[in-house]
């Protein structure tokens, strides 16, 4: 994979500290980098990576506009936050330059009731859904925001009452004031990671996604780990992949990635959620590793020059045959942190691609973040030689970590077990 962008500038739409990694990755590339939001560093830490920041609203389309031109910015690109999609998609319009997507395809896959719709229509297997005055609901089900992310707003009804306020909870979390409702499924979920390159559709990768109802039942499981590749592969390549080539043709897909999130019943994939863009399981570290090329530096190649950049990518995308990996995901319960400890211990490790702290010491974990992505703390990424290493390794590294409140106390929350992989991984 070869990219020449020495001395392009790239201009990066939001600095939460997912964006460290887009910056620290076009800066290894060549690109010289620029982040912009309304967020002070704090908030936006990607600011003190990059090579230059602005205190500029990202819908601030005017001030941005004079600014690219002034500085002579070569391409725009945002990162993980579906709410960034429309703005990034604009502003590449009226300054003519490149957006992997279009302004339909972004309202489209933003929003849980419209790209259900096209997955129905198209043959993608999506979870069951109720209407609030419908006489079958079968409780538990779950209340989500249309246009909701990273698990903000979902609510568990188990009656009537429950869903009644649920809805008119998630309903102030949506910016459209709607909300969808679906039979809540527990079990086994899995990731299903998609790039495109020139209106060709590449399954890249399946990857389990094992989550842990670790913090009570009234919170949302949420993951503590990933490992690949899926023993669904096969099924899913028989029974769904031409169903979902067919529907991202109808939406005129021509460039990017997706993730699609499903629970997994009898073997099938039920997506109960979409995002065309990164995601913040940071997949593409692994497929840059064992597979040689990654979506990212793809995505930055493609905002400074209207080209992905892999001209041979069918050669190398191989998810049934892709070597063990996994993603190890360290979730914090409520408190401050004083001491994040293991992380430079790990990092000498054979095998370990990448760890990523998404929160340091000082910050604070409020009980308003249980069940939300935001309590993920440290992520590990690696590979293995074999399947019957993965849950040794993924342990070790369980252990390796310790999250240390101010009072002493350990707020890691409990990790990967041997009965959330069994049978899972090919």
């Amino acid at each position: 994979m070869n990219f020449n962008l020495q001395n392009k500038k790239l201009l990066i739409l939001g600095g939460d500290s997912f964006s460290v990694d887009i910056v620290k990755t076009a800066q290894s590339m060549g690109v010289y980098t620029i982040v912009t939001d309304w967020y002070d560093t704090k908030r936006s830490p990607a600011k003190l990576v990059a090579d230059e920041y602005w205190d500029i609203s990202i819908e601030d389309y005017d001030l941005l506009s004079q600014k690219i031109k002034e500085c002579g910015v070569d391409g725009v690109l945002t990162g993980f936050t579906d709410s960034y999609l429309l703005p990034y998609q604009h502003l590449c319009e009226i300054n003519n330059m490149p957006s992997y997507g279009t302004k339909q395809q972004f309202e489209i896959l933003t929003d849980k009731a419209l790209y259900k719709e096209w997955c129905q229509r198209f043959g993608v297997p999506t979870i069951q859904q109720y209407d609030i005055t419908s006489n079958d609901i079968q409780y538990p089900v779950i209340v989500k925001p249309v246009d909701g992310s990273g698990s903000r707003g979902l609510q568990i009804c188990h009656d009537y009452i429950e869903l009644q306020k649920a809805v008119v909870e998630s309903q102030k979390v949506s910016k459209k004031g709607e909300v969808i409702i679906e039979r809540y499924m527990t079990g086994r979920e899995v990731t299903i990671f998609w790039i495109f390159v020139d209106g060709e559709y590449y399954l890249s990768a399946i990857g389990n996604r094992h989550v842990k109802q670790n913090q009570g039942d009234d919170v949302i499981p949420l993951p503590v780990g990933y490992t690949f590749p899926s023993v669904v592969i096969p099924k899913y390549q028989q029974e769904v992949e031409e169903n979902a080539k067919r529907m991202f043709s109808a939406l005129g897909i021509l460039n990017g990635m997706m993730f699609m999130q499903c629970k997994v019943d009898n073997g099938t994939c039920y997506v109960y959620d979409i995002g065309y863009r990164l995601t913040g399981s940071m997949e593409y570290k692994i497929l840059d590793k064992v597979s040689g090329y990654n979506p990212i530096k793809m995505l930055i190649n493609f905002a400074l020059t209207g080209k992905m950049g892999e001209h041979d990518i069918s050669q190398k995308v191989n998810p049934l045959t892709m070597q063990p990996s996994y993603n190890v995901s360290c979730l914090c319960a409520p408190g401050t942190i004083k001491e994040i400890n293991g992380c430079e211990q790990l990092r000498n490790q054979t095998g370990i691609i990448d760890t990523i702290l998404t929160h340091y010491p000082g910050d604070i974990i409020t009980e308003d973040m249980r069940g939300l992505l935001t309590q993920i703390t440290v992520r590990v990424l690696g590979c293995v030689n074999s399947r019957d290493d993965l849950l040794k390794v993924m342990q070790n590294i369980g252990e390796t970590i310790q999250i240390i409140s101010t009072t002493g106390e350990s707020l890691l929350l409990p990790g990967i077990q041997s009965n959330d992989i069994e049978g899972m991984v090919i």
